[in-house]
């Protein structure tokens, strides 16, 4: 029963912060291998079936901090290596991206590395010794998918993660920002508060740390429920409590902010822990900003509501001092100033559009036809330097991807168009297994200087767009069924036929199975001639013996024309009546009877011309049923036997097959 209703809750809050808060909902538990469900009853997704690079590794027992966090994957490869996942455009995002060294490798060096999200830099991450860093942007996404990487920037310093959260916010929050830029949370708290609040109180999963600032006390708020409806829909758990000081004589300190070049954002909350009707008292202060030398108000006085609360910020703030915000008393407040919770953000610069559409979209295709390249995420060119390790792109905005280098990615299949990467300079994809015919998109492609396609499995013509183009570097070596110059592509190749680039010299099957009756056409008239000339020879032999009965036989000597064809040299007539006819034709050409002699006596030279190796091999290396088709059986091959021949002359001509 217990599991049933644990479920039933888990269910119940995902569909209610998905209902809520967004689309997205996305927590990744990185470096491990099983799906986890917190105390928080957030489910968090391993990712080892998000990413295939990096390794897995754990933190030293003395270091762990929470499930979540006590496991991290380690980069040792590439310029950057990115988490993705899919939003829609246009909605507004709150990224966490959390760190716990934990002294995985027992180095006891706690690396440092470059954060990016979306193609912007993010930070640059400084890891602990011992405790987690976690780092959290909130801005809207100009793409379809959100994306965070980080990048090694240091010599034998890997860069890591341990976990990864993205969350859908409504679009009113923080609407104060501009959507051209991004908040990155300096702090966030939840004053007075006893522990820490987030999901689900708080829907967007905004983390609201507990903290009791010195020389403040700690207040309860009478209320047994704040209406916390307001700009950034904070969650209700925040107004509970609240710090104050003695008297509205002293101050209550905020921040103190140092001169940067970066502006501020700083969101406050209010909520009166009392209701003041019943005691006739008054609580009313303003924000001051004090430097060295001067204190002035930067607002108009707040006065706290009972039950419900309000928000009060200062965007795009900057100054050229030390400067402290402090709340400070109006003249007619009966009540010290308070607060119940605080954020501050650094303002980033504007965020990049990205890498050019088209180049994304061709390398989208790319992505889609080879699987190995699906492993790369993140923008491609930026931000730069880090741009995928297998491409080069242009400083121009936005970049350009100028080159690409896919030799031996094992790429197989045709190339799907890509003429839309209209900047690209250089495309090499020698070393892979690309077949078909040489696309014709590629000659379209007016930057293109050069193009390496060799070693690949392509065949065809090459495109007159390429090889009649005087600026391009073409490499085509490699593929046997190109047609290169020199070389007639008139009709395409047929079943069988290999064409090769200048150089080699493969043997054309088509040729070779020609042959056959060519081979048929001369040794039949041949095999006819010589049981005639056999004949003709017997006969004078009988009546030469018939007036020589009692001459004796040469010892070595056969005693009837025995027909023996063989392999071999110039026509040598052997004693004994015996024709011995070995290869060699006329003028010195021994191709056509040396070839013909070896078809009707040999089974290896009948395997030379009808059944060599070919596409007609089957699994076991023998030939197929070739002779069947030519028909021919593979043993039947003609056999001489000279008492036989003897007999047929006799008897007919009766020869055994």
């Amino acid at each position: 029963m217990a599991e049933h209703l644990i479920l039933f809750s888990v269910l119940l809050l995902s569909l209610l912060a998905s209902f809520v808060s967004g689309q997205v909902f996305w927590s990744v538990n990185c470096g491990e291998s099983e799906i986890y469900t917190d105390s928080n009853l957030m489910i968090w997704t391993p990712d080892a079936t998000l990413i295939s690079n990096g390794v897995a590794r754990v933190v030293q027992s003395s270091n762990k901090i929470s499930t979540v966090l006590d496991s991290l994957r380690v980069f040792t490869s590439r310029k950057k290596n990115c988490y993705s996942t899919s939003v829609t455009k246009g909605e507004k995002l709150l990224v966490r991206a959390s760190f716990n060294y934990g002294n995985y490798d027992r180095l006891s060096s706690p690396p440092t590395f470059d954060l990016h999200f979306d193609g912007n830099f993010w930070t640059t991450v400084q890891t602990l010794i011992s405790g987690a860093n976690a780092y959290e942007a909130t801005y809207v996404a100009k793409g379809d998918s959100v994306s965070v990487c980080v990048a090694q920037t240091k010599s034998g310093q890997f860069p890591f993660m341990s976990a990864l959260e993205v969350r859908s916010i409504d679009s009113d929050a923080y609407s104060i920002l501009d959507e051209n830029r991004a908040l990155f949370l300096i702090g966030r708290i939840s004053y007075g508060a006893s522990k820490t609040l987030r999901f689900p109180q708080d829907l967007y999963d905004r983390i609201w740390v507990p903290s009791l600032a010195g020389g403040t006390k700690k207040v309860t708020n009478n209320a047994t429920f704040v209406d916390s409806t307001g700009t950034n829909n904070p969650p209700s758990g925040i107004f509970e409590n609240a710090i104050t000081v003695d008297s509205t004589t002293e101050s209550l300190l905020l921040a103190t902010i140092s001169p940067t070049n970066t502006p501020v954002y700083i969101t406050t909350y209010f909520s009166e822990v009392n209701n003041l009707d019943n005691t006739g008292e008054s609580r009313s202060f303003r924000f001051y900003e004090t430097t060295a030398s001067t204190s002035v108000s930067i607002s108009q006085p707040v006065s706290p509501p009972y039950l419900s609360m309000i928000e009060r910020h200062l965007y795009n703030y900057t100054v050229n001092s030390i400067t402290n915000i402090s709340l400070i008393s109006t003249t007619n407040s009966d009540l010290p100033p308070l607060i119940n919770a605080i954020e501050a953000f650094n303002i980033s610069e504007v965020l990049t559009d990205g890498t050019d559409s088209n180049d994304v979209g061709a390398l989208a295709l790319l992505q889609t036809k080879f699987d190995v390249l699906a492993e790369w995420s993140g923008d491609p060119c930026l931000p730069a330097p880090y741009s995928w390790d297998w491409l080069n792109c242009s400083n121009e905005n936005p970049p350009r991807v100028t080159s690409l280098f896919l030799n031996g990615f094992e790429l197989s299949g045709e190339l799907p168009d890509i003429s839309s990467m209209d900047a690209l300079e250089i495309i090499d994809l020698h070393n892979n297994s690309l077949d078909g015919e040489i696309p014709n998109f590629l000659g379209t492609m007016t930057n293109l200087q050069q193009l390496n396609l060799a070693d690949n499995k392509y065949s065809g013509p090459i495109p007159t767009s390429l090889s009649k183009n005087d600026k391009l570097k073409l490499t085509v070596t490699g593929n046997p069924s190109v047609c290169t110059s020199g070389k007639s592509c008139k009709s395409s190749p047929g079943p069988g036929t290999v064409n090769s680039s200048p150089g080699s010299n493969p043997t054309s099957k088509k040729k070779k199975s020609s042959m056959l009756p060519i081979a048929l056409g001369t040794a039949i008239p041949t095999f006819f001639l010589i049981w005639v000339a056999a004949g003709v020879f017997i006969i004078l032999r009988k009546k030469k013996n018939a007036v020589n009965h009692n001459t004796p036989v040469a010892k070595g000597y056969t005693t009837g024309g025995a027909n023996v064809i063989s392999g071999g040299g110039a026509n040598v007539i052997s004693g004994g009546g015996a024709n011995v006819i070995s290869g060699g034709g006329a003028n010195g050409n021994s191709d056509g009877l040396h070839q013909t002699g070896e078809e009707m006596t040999n089974v290896n030279a009948m395997h030379q011309i009808i059944g060599s190796p070919s596409p007609l091999l089957d699994n076991s290396g023998q030939t197929s049923d070739m002779f069947e088709q030519s028909g021919l059986r593979r043993n039947r091959i003609v056999e001489y036997d000279l008492e036989e021949k003897l007999e047929g002359l006799n008897h007919g001509l009766h020869v055994h097959i």
